[in-house]
């Protein structure tokens, strides 16, 4: 599983925080928001089809995949566009800003596949043409033909697994492929998809020293394209490699925070605007999809496993809720033949949980969250009321951690890399203060945001 630097555990908070904290960090790893629509119509939002399945399952990845053996294609396909209407439509969504194919890895579904799906937006939604359509792929399956077969298909943005570009680390994280073989789908990737090609990579491996992440660094630099995301990986239990780190088959991942203190030096040296927490961008390359989550804008997600956070408007619903779908394929594609969709779990949101989703989301990009956005949320109480008054926020920024001013609140450039440790005392204020001042009507009313 890919890791993000910034969003590790916290300590030494109220309990209270610690779990508004999880539910909000959570909302953060899946990436998955929503925000405040007009009664009856949803504005312009992502979606995000998911691909559960890969060639062989990583040693390190816990996200929802599945081996790829006797998968029925065309059953799929046909579950994929039949849930992303009825979620659509019953979201009222009259626009989608942005398509992300996820997974799993989505470039061993067929093109076909991919036009499909974005036939299927574009017919219940409209798609414009400057929408930013991206693809996850591993170097595998991202031969030239392939990729300019799913440009074909409606894609313009590429997403490339690398995590490294070392042939003994990628054994060790099981990938199935060869660093040879990445550098070719990057070249592949650019010469199709120029300026909007993302490449990710790994740091903080069991064995790997800072001077072999430098290195990795110094390799990848000249291959990249505009955008690259850069993901400490987290040890997640119940993955091979968690175990084989526990068991001492293999050292313990250390000097992590170096490392990436490492990275920023040199993508900065690199021309690299560093805009999120776990992200860098050149000559505006922004991933505009991205930049949703981490605002708290809508989100439609389709697929096993999938996660959302929008409005079911056509429900006669107005608050936002969080949306898992079921994650087994089998299981979920049942249930969208039955219902036309898989959707396994609906949580309302309260408006305080929007508020702390905002808060953790929008303090992993660089330009923070504006007094504007915040009020879309927060009528009521700005960012001055929560966050100006004497207090934990006050601390912070004194210490140099956090800036609040006229453009809003932020990390500061050292703030951003410990975002994780700020966090439990910026929600337990935000808590304490959302009590204080907000009358018991409105704490249990959603206006739809």
């Amino acid at each position: 599983m890919r890791g993000d630097t910034g969003t590790g555990t916290a300590q030494g908070a109220p309990r209270g925080c610690l779990q508004a904290w999880g539910l909000a960090n959570r909302a953060a790893q899946q990436r998955r928001p929503d925000t405040r629509a007009p009664r009856g119509a949803a504005p312009g939002r992502p979606a995000a089809p998911q691909w559960p399945y890969c060639r062989q399952l990583c040693s390190y990845c816990s996200f929802n995949k599945y081996a790829a053996r006797g998968v029925d294609e065309a059953a799929v396909r046909a579950c994929l566009v039949r849930e992303a209407r009825t979620l659509l439509r019953l979201a009222r969504v009259h626009s989608v800003t942005s398509v992300f194919f996820g997974g799993g890895t989505p470039s061993l579904a067929s093109a076909g596949t991919v036009a499909a799906v974005l036939e299927a937006i574009a017919g219940t939604a409209l798609l414009p043409a400057r929408a930013e359509v991206t693809l996850e792929a591993n170097p595998s399956s991202a031969a030239a033909s392939r990729l300019a077969a799913f440009k074909a298909a409606g894609v313009n943005r590429l997403s490339l697994g690398v995590q490294s570009l070392d042939d003994a680390e990628l054994r060790l994280l099981g990938r199935d492929h060869t660093a040879a073989e990445a550098a070719a789908a990057l070249a592949a990737a650019r010469r199709l998809f120029p300026g909007r090609t993302s490449l990710d990579l790994l740091f903080g491996l069991p064995g790997q020293s800072a001077a072999g992440w430098a290195r990795a660094l110094a390799a990848a630099l000249p291959l990249c394209d505009d955008h690259v995301a850069l993901y400490e990986l987290t040890l997640e239990a119940g993955t091979p490699l968690h175990a084989r780190v526990r068991r001492g088959l293999l050292p313990a991942p250390r000097r992590r925070r170096a490392m990436y203190e490492a990275a920023r030096a040199a993508m900065a040296h690199a021309g690299f605007r560093h805009y999120e927490v776990s992200n860098f961008a050149r000559k505006g390359a922004l991933s505009t999809h991205n930049l949703s989550y981490w605002r708290a804008r809508p989100y439609v997600g389709v697929g096993p496993g999938a996660h959302g956070r929008f409005v079911p408007w056509a429900e006669g619903l107005t608050q936002r809720e969080a949306r898992t779908q079921t994650p087994e394929p089998n299981a979920w594609m049942r249930e969208v033949r039955a219902a036309g969709h898989g959707t396994r779990r609906r949580v309302p949101l309260s408006p305080l949980q929007l508020l702390e989703e905002v808060l953790v989301l929008g303090l992993r990009t660089d330009t923070g969250i504006t007094h504007q956005h915040w009020q879309e949320f927060s009528p009521h109480l700005s960012l001055w009321d929560v966050f100006g008054a004497p207090g934990e926020a006050m601390e912070l920024a004194e210490q140099g951690w956090l800036v609040l001013d006229g453009g809003g609140l932020r990390c500061s450039w050292d703030g951003l890399p410990v975002l994780d440790s700020l966090l439990p005392a910026l929600l337990c204020q935000l808590q304490r203060r959302w009590e204080e001042t907000t009358p018991s009507s409105l704490s249990c009313y959603s206006r739809g945001i």
